[in-house]
């Protein structure tokens, strides 16, 4: 297995005791079904709001070794889908779900003080950045729609200015969130382990689950035992097509990713010392950042689709070679980083429904099964959202969270298989094709357009 760099780094700075493997049949009031973002906020949300209830955790690897570490580990917030939030939710609604997903940085970087996680954050913004004229102006509808509620996130930056901030020339122009930044996700979700379990929470890593029994109350089987708990919570991230109920309403399309070895000379004299967490305007992303041990981590979606619910070793490794990578995304943007020396490589699963948003509720045919999935390559921060939904839901408190826009009935949106994966890479060629036009400044043609426009949404527009 290609470990993330995220998450060699965490075992090594927050190693914490061995899980033991679940061996034999236990009860629980809750399951809770991955031991990722989701599932741990939500197991301490639960211990917070009750610290009597009996919380599990089942993990098939070890927690924070799945789609949490293998993230580019940016603080982006939902104001990028605060258009669809409100034509979606409501105006009141949308706003509070923004504010709360903003006020998320405090809380992460409150807990981790508190609890003496050593998150690396750096709080130097979010750019969001184009690399050519058909890609540029994705944010205008954002803007205007939040200026309205005298709401502004987000600063226009011209070529120049776009230069300046990031030391390269290759952005047309994007805008600025100074409000986040960017945080090493492993360290954050090992971390989470540790509070977990200091709150009483049993975790069982290397524990996948085999079967679920929608019973009341249901079960959860592993290949050595079983838990049978009152409620059971899926917080399984792209692993969710496993889920017979959920499957049409999500599609998981891999990301690849590329850190180097420390290089802050190199880094200094490329001019991205202080450069915030980047991404650019293509449908499938490509992100570049430095990290708190001067490394310089870079990567791009659109990698690997799987067939069925089959989350195999397409999703260990990259999809794409490391001098792949290193000439699509620092050739042409950052030259002087081409000499850097790389360290690891790794893939990693993005869960993405056709609206880009997440989903939470119960399951339709088992109303003590709750689930969370679909953040469409933003998972950081609202995640920590998820872990409150989700707690409310299962302790069946009617508050904001258990009535929040983001609970509703999930949709069929994607077809089943095999139209899903053939139709799948026919989309995703058109997507590569479409993009690579675009940053030629050449015209994409209707049947590449009508084929790109199937694709699944993403944490924001790419339109």
């Amino acid at each position: 297995m290609h470990q993330s760099y995220w998450f060699e780094d965490a075992v090594a700075a927050e190693a914490g005791d061995a899980a033991p493997t679940l061996d034999g049949d236990i009860r629980a009031d809750v399951c809770i079904v991955g031991g990722g973002f989701t599932g741990l906020w939500t197991a301490i949300n639960l211990k917070d709001k009750e610290p009597s209830l009996d919380v599990v955790v089942l993990e098939k690897d070890v927690c924070g070794s799945g789609a949490s570490s293998r993230n580019a580990g940016f603080l982006v917030n939902f104001w990028p889908k605060f258009p669809d939030m409100e034509t979606a939710f409501g105006t009141d609604e949308a706003l509070r779900i923004g504010r709360a997903c903003a006020g998320a940085v405090d809380e992460i970087v409150g807990l981790c003080a508190s609890h003496n996680i050593d998150i690396q954050h750096q709080p130097v913004g979010w750019l969001w950045g184009s690399t050519n004229k058909a890609q540029s102006g994705h944010w205008n509808s954002i803007i205007d729609r939040l200026e309205r509620h005298q709401i502004y996130p987000l600063k226009y930056l011209d070529q120049t200015e776009m230069a300046e901030r990031t030391g390269s020339n290759a952005y047309v122009d994007g805008v600025l969130d100074a409000g986040v930044g960017s945080i090493q996700p492993g360290r954050l979700v090992r971390g989470l382990r540790r509070v977990a379990l200091e709150k009483g929470v049993r975790i069982f890593e290397h524990s996948p689950m085999t079967r679920l029994d929608r019973s009341r109350p249901p079960v959860v089987h592993t290949a050595t035992g079983q838990v049978r708990a009152e409620k059971v919570v899926l917080a399984l991230y792209a692993w969710t097509l496993g889920i017979r109920e959920l499957r049409p309403s999500l599609v998981v399309v891999g990301t690849d990713a590329v850190a180097t070895e420390p290089i802050p000379e190199l880094i200094e004299e490329a001019g991205f010392a202080k450069a915030p967490a980047i991404n650019d305007s293509r449908v499938f992303v490509q992100f570049i950042r430095t990290t708190a041990d001067h490394r310089v981590v870079f990567g791009k979606a659109g990698g690997a689709l799987p067939f069925g619910a089959h989350m195999g070793a397409d999703f260990q490794s990259p999809g794409r070679s490391v001098d792949q990578l290193r000439n699509e995304i620092l050739r042409n943007d950052y030259p002087k980083l081409m000499k850097a020396p790389l360290t690891r490589s790794w893939s990693g699963p993005i869960d993405r429904t056709k609206s880009g948003m997440p989903f939470f509720g119960a399951l339709p045919t088992c109303p003590d099964v709750f689930y969370g999935f679909g953040y469409s390559g933003n998972g950081v921060l609202p995640s920590v959202l998820g872990g409150r939904i989700l707690s409310s839901l299962v302790l069946g408190i009617d508050d904001e969270w258990s009535n929040c826009g983001l609970v509703r009935p999930t949709p069929y949106s994607f077809p089943p298989e095999p139209i899903r994966y053939f139709g799948g890479l026919m989309v995703r060629a058109a997507i590569l094709r479409k993009d690579r036009l675009e940053n030629e400044n050449k015209s994409v043609d209707l049947l590449t357009r009508a084929l790109a426009a199937f694709a699944p949404g993403s944490f924001k527009p790419t339109e």
